[in-house]
């Protein structure tokens, strides 16, 4: 059962569950974010936002901290969960949650986004992740060197196109219209490159290969006319990033919310749908334009009128609107003396110190942080990584050993509690977004841990010895979700180890695995499992793999 009934609930904390947020918590709304993913969505995978107002030019993910962060500075708490089940009917709707939580909320508003769609060709499921992408900021690094091919005419594939000339030796970008389907200033992006060449009225086939992808035909869609392109001389393989617009996720909604035949949801001007008190923002409702900008709108007209409704409920049941004093903001916030505040070195700044404060203030066991060191440049940098972090919090400390001769991936970073190996391991040096993982591994084995549904720990204690081994790039917005997922697990069960490996380090495991894509998760050396994968999805591969 719920343990509260909140004025309002948003589903994903994209650009549109964000705004709604920050709205929300500006009008004093007892408000909760529910993310199944990345908070950020599909932002995230982006390397450049150039079209967001006084931000000419930044980078995806960071915009959507900056979000996050305004969404916590009006006291809006992001909770991870997916939502499985939807009553919405009624006055106070019910949300039941992947971890077996329900929720209880007189108002919703659903922003859960869309996905990439396929293009369609033949091989495409095939070779996804052996030359086949979708995220360039996730794998475009892995294409370094290579010849690189862009499915699309949007304003992704321009400036994605553009993007992925920082890694591949040459770009080309496939074009089903005879034009680009977005502005000229996006379009010049690809266009102005000199690493970019455009090839109009023209769609792939199919793709072909043995391990790796290493042929494709091409053909015109007004000549009919097919090409064959083969992988260039020296060249193991080469790329291709699909972006021909997104699937919205809808699919668990109940049929009384109407939806298009693309499915779509069907809203007023208002972000109204079919039923009250429940609201659509972003890229899941149907509307023309989809961006960023497009969807922080819907999520302030929803919110808006999410609030609207709420005060008219309470009023009308005669229910007491106690809502909290609103944290001040702008010319009333406190002034925080920066020059007071000294660098504490060179992997945390001091606003990630204030971050990881919080969460290492819970920790209530004495962890060591284990590397296994080689005596190499990344060791040295895996060293100097972990001797700072220790240097964060009294419940943390570190002690670097020779690495064994038969360590498969080395340097390597082990947590350890109370002397004891916990099976949580990073092959590399756990920066960029990685960091999250092990911040996240430090709080499941040294802390209180996050909740999981009690029949999933069940099923997780049953299994016998695992071994996770998760390929990651440390520019991917991904991996981590998958990471932590897999040392949860071993946090919960002694026989299970979870290894991360930043690929860009272990070449000869790439190319053993054939591996073009992250995140590249293996169990007991088997088939590499690509892409996002939840708790309940590993528990369950984990199981067929026994």
């Amino acid at each position: 059962m719920a343990d509260r009934i909140y004025d309002l609930i948003i589903i994903g904390a994209g650009p549109a569950g964000l705004s709604a947020a920050i709205y929300a918590g500006r009008a004093t709304l007892d408000t909760l974010v529910l993310e199944a993913d990345t908070v950020g969505g599909q932002v995230t995978t982006t390397a450049m936002v150039y079209n967001y107002p006084a931000a000419p030019a930044i980078d995806g993910t960071k915009l959507m901290h900056q979000m996050q962060q305004q969404t916590q500075d009006f006291g809006v708490a992001i909770k991870k969960d997916r939502i499985v089940k939807f009553d919405l009917d009624g006055e106070v709707k019910t949300l039941t949650g992947e971890s077996g939580h329900q929720y209880q909320t007189r108002s919703v508003i659903i922003a859960t986004g869309a996905s990439p769609r396929h293009a369609g060709f033949v091989g495409e499921d095939e070779f996804r992740g052996r030359g086949i992408a979708y995220c360039s900021t996730c794998d475009g690094e892995l294409f370094t060197g290579l010849e690189v091919f862009v499915v699309g005419g949007g304003y992704a594939a321009a400036e994605e196109a553009d993007f992925l000339t920082r890694y591949a030796k040459h770009v080309t970008v496939l074009v089903r219209e005879g034009e680009f389907q977005c502005p000229p200033l996006t379009a010049a992006r690809a266009l102005d490159n000199p690493k970019v060449d455009v090839k109009y009225h023209t769609e792939i086939e199919m793709v072909r290969g043995d391990q790796y992808l290493t042929e494709m035909t091409l053909v015109n869609n007004e000549t009919k006319e097919k090409t064959v392109y083969h992988v260039d001389e020296g060249d193991q393989t080469f790329g291709v990033f699909v972006y021909v617009g997104t699937k919205p996720a809808t699919d668990l909604l109940p049929a009384t919310l109407k939806k298009t035949p693309q499915g779509y949801l069907k809203v007023n001007q208002n972000g109204e749908t079919a039923l009250p008190g429940v609201y659509a923002a972003g890229d899941v409702i149907d509307k023309d334009l989809r961006q960023i900008i497009t969807a922080a709108a819907d999520g302030a007209t929803a919110a808006t009128k999410a609030e609207e409704y709420v005060s008219a409920q309470k009023k009308r049941l005669h229910i007491p609107v106690n809502r909290p004093k609103p944290k001040p903001v702008g010319k009333t916030s406190s002034v925080v003396d920066k020059s007071a505040t000294k660098h504490t070195g060179k992997w945390f700044t001091p606003d990630l110190v204030s971050q990881l404060s919080p969460i290492f203030a819970r920790l209530t066991k004495n962890a060591t942080l284990q590397v296994l060191s080689t005596g190499d440049e990344l060791s040295q940098e895996l060293i100097a990584f972990v001797q700072e972090l220790a240097g964060l919090d009294s419940h943390l400390s570190e002690v670097t050993v020779d690495a064994s001769a038969n360590l498969d991936f080395a340097p390597q970073l082990r947590l350890l509690v109370d002397g004891k190996a916990t099976g949580l391991q990073y092959a590399g040096v756990p920066t960029g977004h990685e960091l999250n993982s092990l911040v996240l591994g430090l709080y499941n084995v040294a802390g209180p841990g996050q909740e999981v549904a009690p029949d999933l720990v069940a099923r997780i204690k049953q299994l016998p010895t695992t071994k996770f081994e998760i390929g990651v790039s440390l520019t991917c917005h991904f991996c981590p979700d998958v990471v932590a997922a897999c040392q949860k697990m071993a946090s919960i069960n002694p026989k299970i180890t979870a290894t991360m490996i930043d690929l860009a380090h272990f070449k000869e495991l790439r190319e053993e695995r054939q591996i073009m894509s992250v995140p590249a998760t293996m169990i007991n050396g088997g088939p590499v499992i690509f892409g996002s994968q939840t708790l309940e999805q590993l528990v369950a591969a984990a199981e067929e793999a026994k």
